[in-house]
């Protein structure tokens, strides 16, 4: 896989792994597995909420009044 970057972005890991004495790649890949771990978490939420909106939809109307 390639991964190009705008220049700006590029120039600013760059500089940040050079300053954190690491490569860009391993930036990258901490990076990307935040990213997909937050999704992850994200998606879950939102299941369970709309499971719980669905189950407790009574008593949510009935707090909403």
């Amino acid at each position: 896989m390639n991964l190009r970057l705008p220049d700006d972005l590029q120039e600013a890991l760059k500089e940040r792994a050079d300053e954190e004495g690491r490569s860009m790649h391993a930036i990258v890949l901490v990076a990307v597995e935040r990213y997909l771990t937050e999704e992850a978490d994200r998606a879950t939420v939102r299941k369970l909420g709309a499971k719980y909106a669905t189950n407790h939809a009574d008593l949510l109307r009935r707090l909403g009044e």
